[in-house]
C-alpha cells in the first residue's frame, strides 16, 4: 500500500513542477542588482510569444499532409509546392528548438556589458525565429484555406 501512496504524492509533486515556468532559473521580479533584467525579460517575452505557436506548425503541417495524402492525382508541381512549405514549416520549427537549446544567458555574476551584448543577440535571434515561425505559418495557413 505504501508504493502506490508515494509514486501518486512524486507524481504530483512533478505535475506542480512541471506547471511552473522557470526561464532557466531567472527571478520573477525585476532585480534591482541586475542593470539586463529587463533585456531578458524582452527576450523571454519574444520567446513566450512565439512558442505556443509550435503547436499550430503541427497542425500544419499535418494538414498540408493530409492535403497531399487525400489527392492520390495531385500534380508534381503543386506536390513539390507542398512539400516545400512543410519543409519551412519544420525548418521554423528547428530554428525555436535550437534556439531554447543554446540560450543559456550569463549568471548575474557575470561581466554586466558582456551579459549585454550576449542578450542583445539574443533578442536578434529569437526575432529571427518569431519572423520565420509567423512566414511559414501564414504561407501554411493560406494553402490549406485553399480548397
Amino acid at each position: 500500500m505504501k508504493t502506490p501512496f508515494k509514486t501518486l504524492i512524486l507524481c504530483s509533486v512533478l505535475l506542480a513542477a512541471c506547471g511552473k515556468s522557470s526561464h532557466h532559473d531567472q527571478p520573477e521580479e525585476v532585480s534591482t542588482d541586475n542593470p539586463n533584467q529587463a533585456l531578458y525579460e524582452q527576450v523571454m517575452e519574444v520567446h513566450d510569444e512565439v512558442m505556443p505557436k509550435t503547436d499550430e506548425i503541427y497542425k500544419l503541417k499535418k494538414g498540408l499532409q493530409d492535403k497531399i495524402a487525400s489527392t492520390p492525382n495531385i500534380v508534381a508541381d503543386k506536390k513539390k509546392q507542398l512539400d516545400q512549405i512543410i519543409a519551412e514549416l519544420d525548418s521554423a520549427d528547428h530554428s525555436m528548438m535550437d534556439w531554447m537549446h543554446h540560450f543559456n544567458p550569463l549568471p548575474d555574476s557575470a561581466n554586466q556589458e558582456t551579459a549585454r551584448e550576449y542578450l542583445e543577440n539574443e533578442m536578434e535571434k529569437i526575432k529571427k525565429v518569431r519572423e520565420l515561425i509567423n512566414a511559414s505559418i501564414q504561407k501554411a495557413k493560406e494553402e490549406v484555406e485553399k480548397k
